[in-house]
This record gives C-alpha cells, structure tokens and sequence, in this order.
C-alpha cells in the first residue's frame, strides 16, 4: 500500500471528491478539484491501484428483505484480538468491525436477516470464536445519519462538490427499498459492482449478457430510488484526520430526539443511531486531531441540553465498513509487524 504521508494537496481532494461520488468521470472530478481530466484520471487510478481508495457498490439495508442491527462489543484474551478480528470480518453478516481502545477491544455491527428474532441462532456461532471472552450487544433502533463524505469537511470552503447539505439523512422511511425493488438482472448488475465500484456500464453489459443502456437505466433507477449504496472506502489518516472516535452519549430520554438532530448537522458525525439501551445514541466522529476532539467534546457535545455524559474509544484499525473488507488494513497490519523493537 502507497505510504500515506506521500498524498499531496491534490491526491487528497480527489480523495474527497470520490467520497462525494466514487462513480463520477474523471472529468467530472476534474471539475471538482481544479484540475486537468488527464492528471486527475493519472492519480485516481493510482490511489486505487494502490490500495488507498476503493470503491465498491452495495444493496442498501432492506433491499433482501427485513433486517435488524445491533451493535457488537468484545473483550478479548489477550494478544487475540486481531485473529478475533480476522474471523469477523470473514462473515456476511459482519457490516463494519473496528478495532479500538477504552474498555473492549472490538466495536463491530452485524445485520440480522430476517430481525432480531433470528439473532440467537448467529451468537452460538460467533461467540465461539476462540478468543472471545465477552460478548455485548445493543439494538439499533432508528439510523439518524450516515455520511459517506466526511472528508469534505477539510474543504468546504474551496472544493467545488455538488451541494449536498451536511450530509444529514433521516430515514424516515427505513422500509423504502425492499426486495420488490429488484430482479434477476439488478442483483447481477449489483454482483458486478460489489468487487470493482467504477466498473464500466460497458464491461457490466458484457458480463451479464445486457447491453450498456439497459445496465445504465437499471442502475440509476436503484441509485436515484437509494436501494444502492456507493462507498468510497479510505484510511482516514489519508486525509490527514488522526482522530476515529466511537462514542455512545448517554441522553435525558426526551431529549433524545433534539440531541440527535443537533449532533447530525455537525460535519465530523460519519454515523449517528439511537441505541435500546441506556437511552443512548452511538456515534463516530472523524477529526484531524486530538486537539479538535477536544474542542468538540467541550464545544459541542457537552453543551446540547439533554447529553448526561459519555463513553469513548479510539479506532485504532478499521478492517470492514458497509459490508466491505477495508483493503489497507491487512498491510498496515504487517508493517506494525515488521517494526523492529525500540
């Protein structure tokens, strides 16, 4: 994997401008940076081809069919964690897995199908796993935010992107998309992207036996209908941001509401739910620094009327996000590895 500290002023503003849409041109993201199609197609490609970015297409939760999700908190023997790790990210139902510091070792979310009456028949199985010492789960009750595009935050006063508000999205209809929404032929356009997100209309057309404008008809029909997610998966040191948090704010429970809307218009929040117990909400934050972690700890979220305190943990190393194996952190893991002794 290219070294991170390598990417330069315009590496990382193509980064964010396919945050933004990982299937735009080159041209397109030309436009967005300021930049010629022929030097930001070169760097693009590399970015990928290096393993810094990849993007991948997925179904949207509910697109097969009724689904709950909870929340996953493990404490390891020690010196297990990553083979624990490891043998999470391997299972379907595995959406993202982290692993982080504070009071468990890994933060991870799995997707039931089917709802939260088929849970039980997943813990015998992944509880097994050896390493694992404790096992705590949470429901998910109601999704506030997800923002695909948090890097934009470094440069919304100088990058060109399509307004996209603050990335703020209130599911109000979580049943939206559903099965009825796909046939045979999505779901072998969707398998085609999952892998290779920027895979051309064309090159889909000749693996499933369609031509280009049905494919591209089909597509923008699930995307403009959101039963498709585009995920830009990055390392957020790539960015420069140094400061993954995970936090689940404890809330007055009729404040509950307001607190989430309040903390959904801010940039850094990636991911925003309520959760059943504790009356609390589950968020990311991405930051550059401690230092601005600080300042929105202090700032921000210990001045919203209705926050009774809060617990954290840093991410140290993301291996899965939206169903997808981060490509980095096999790597970075080795690197570790290889260091020798101070």
């Amino acid at each position: 994997m290219r070294a991170l500290d390598t990417l330069d002023d315009l590496d990382r503003r193509i980064v964010v401008a396919m945050q933004h849409d990982g299937r735009a041109s080159w041209r397109a993201i030309a436009e967005m940076v300021g930049s010629s199609t022929a030097t930001v197609a070169r760097r693009g490609q590399s970015l990928i081809a290096s393993g810094v970015i990849k993007v991948a297409i997925n179904p949207a939760l509910g697109a097969t069919g009724q689904i709950d999700s909870f929340f996953i908190r493990i404490n390891c023997a020690p010196g297990t964690q990553l083979m624990v790790a490891e043998q999470l990210v391997a299972h379907e139902d595995v959406r993202f897995i982290t692993v982080v510091t504070g009071q468990y070792d890994i933060i991870a979310e799995l997707v039931v199908k089917g709802g939260a009456t088929h849970y039980p028949q997943l813990l015998e199985e992944l509880q097994s796993i050896q390493g694992v010492e404790r096992w705590r789960s949470d429901l998910v009750m109601h999704i506030y935010k997800v923002s695909f595009d948090w890097g934009r935050q470094l440069f919304a006063d100088t990058l060109a992107l399509p307004d996209a508000g603050n990335g703020f999205e209130r599911y109000a209809e979580p049943e939206s998309c559903n099965p009825t929404h796909f046939d045979a032929s999505d779901w072998k356009i969707i398998d085609a992207l999952r892998d290779d997100g920027r895979e051309t209309f064309q090159a889909i057309a000749d693996r499933v036996g369609m031509n280009e404008s049905s494919v591209r008809r089909r597509f923008e029909r699930l995307r403009s209908s959101k039963c498709i997610d585009i995920l830009t998966l990055v390392p957020a040191p790539a960015l420069g941001m140094g400061a993954e948090t995970l936090l689940t704010v404890k809330v007055t429970p009729s404040r509950m509401d307001a607190v989430a809307l309040e903390l959904a218009k801010h940039p850094a929040i990636r991911y925003l739910a309520a959760t059943l117990d504790e009356n609390s909400l589950f968020c990311e934050v991405i930051l550059p620094s401690t230092d601005d972690l600080y300042g929105f700890i202090t700032s921000t979220l210990s001045q919203l009327d209705g926050v009774e305190g809060w617990t954290a943990s840093m991410e140290l190393l993301f291996l899965k996000r939206g169903f997808i194996e981060t490509p980095w952190w096999r790597s970075q893991v080795a690197q570790t590895e290889k260091k020798p002794a101070a």
